[in-house]
């Protein structure tokens, strides 16, 4: 398993400052709980998944097998 930051940076600089105006918690999802803050719950029962390969809610990671 390998975990990367998605190669559009862009992307990544976009979701990087959603991300640091609301204090960790993904831009993509509405309210503050630990359950989305990065490296939210979601992605982080995906990657436990080892037939998963894809990118984060947000595309900010990207998991390949």
């Amino acid at each position: 398993m390998k975990i990367v930051l998605n190669p559009n940076k862009e992307i990544v600089e976009t979701v990087k400052k959603g991300l640091e105006k609301k204090g960790g918690y993904c831009p993509c999802k509405m309210g503050k709980s630990e359950d989305i803050k990065c490296m939210c719950l979601e992605f982080r029962e995906q990657i436990k998944d080892p037939d998963f390969e894809g990118f984060c809610h947000c595309m900010l990671y990207y998991k390949y097998k």
